[in-house]
């Protein structure tokens, strides 16, 4: 059953550490001291992340921030476009302090994650984010873990819950079910869904990529006002999260992500069997909290649109 909530979409912070509580309720997170970090630090964070630190993972290094103990009950936090990892840095405190073991890692083309070789496709189909997710749990030995994200974040953590469920042992999702196809994305929206996704379309001309690789900043903060339009951010918040878009491959993993969607750029032949499985909307069955704001400016579905899909509370 889905039950609605009446929460402004930047309230997310404190309403996925609710959500994410509830879900971690089918399995006890012991609060014991804290380990050693795993990976070599390279950098501090505000208060709320651990250092920061850096792990090689198949074609990427990747930089993630970790909180709380070593033996605590994993969750891995999400974040999204044009987001970073400080989406959650109001919620990883909370839960570490619960004593549950955080990460919160750089998506591929964002902060201090980077590819560890020029010849590496830059690559941004919806399914190599839950492919490096995956990896990344594979090389802190994290066999199973609450996985929540929002936006793109949101997008791989659903990949990962109906592709990979013996990993995820529940699920919370900013705006439900956003698991796609490029033939889905071929359809027409109504007029006013399609202006919604402007952006997207934009991109998919050379004059959009020149024009996003120049004014990075800007076109995030847009984003950030019209996605979020009662969200009052000041420019320390926003500057704390415009570092991440100075990674020198961001801008060819946007443009890679919204032209794939549109069929318009080709993934990579090894995801292929992974598309095939999500161009038939799997349905997912782990334990699933959906969250959605009462101010979201974004492209989103409606919650009838996958009710049937996951298995919400």
């Amino acid at each position: 059953m889905i039950t609605p909530l009446d929460y402004g979409r930047r309230r997310l912070l404190g309403v996925a550490a609710i959500g994410l509580a509830a879900g971690l309720a089918i399995g006890p997170a012991p609060a014991k001291a804290q380990g050693s970090p795993q990976g070599a630090p390279s950098g501090a964070l505000p208060p709320g992340f651990g250092p920061l630190k850096q792990i090689r993972v198949g074609v990427l290094d990747i930089g993630y921030a970790e909180s709380g103990p070593l033996d605590g009950s994993p969750v891995v936090l999400l974040h999204g476009w044009p987001y970073d990892i400080h989406t959650y840095v109001e919620v990883a405190p909370l839960l570490a302090a619960a004593g549950y073991r955080v990460i919160v890692p750089y998506l591929r083309g964002y902060g201090t994650t980077r590819f560890a070789s020029d010849d590496a496709p830059r690559n941004g189909q919806q399914s190599v984010f839950a492919a490096d997710t995956i990896a990344l749990m594979d090389a802190l030995q994290i066999q199973q873990a609450v996985i929540a994200g929002c936006d793109w974040g949101a997008r791989t953590a659903c990949i990962i819950a109906a592709l990979w469920p013996e990993r995820c042992k529940a699920l919370v999702s900013v705006s439900g079910y956003l698991i796609g196809s490029q033939h889905a994305n071929s359809m027409p929206l109504p007029p006013t869904a399609e202006l919604a996704w402007w952006y997207q379309f934009y991109f998919a001309t050379e004059r959009g990529r020149l024009g996003y690789e120049g004014n990075r900043n800007a076109f995030a903060k847009l984003i950030w006002q019209t996605a979020s339009p009662t969200w009052a951010f000041n420019e320390a918040t926003f500057d704390r999260s415009a570092d991440a878009f100075t990674n020198p491959d961001h801008v060819a993993i946007v443009i890679s992500n919204y032209r794939w969607r549109l069929g318009l750029a080709a993934g990579e032949p090894k995801y292929d069997e992974l598309e095939k499985r999500l161009a038939l909307a799997p349905t997912i069955t782990v334990p699933t909290i959906t969250l959605e704001g009462d101010a979201n400016g974004a492209p989103h579905p409606e919650p009838s649109a996958y009710a049937g899909k996951p298995c919400s509370a």
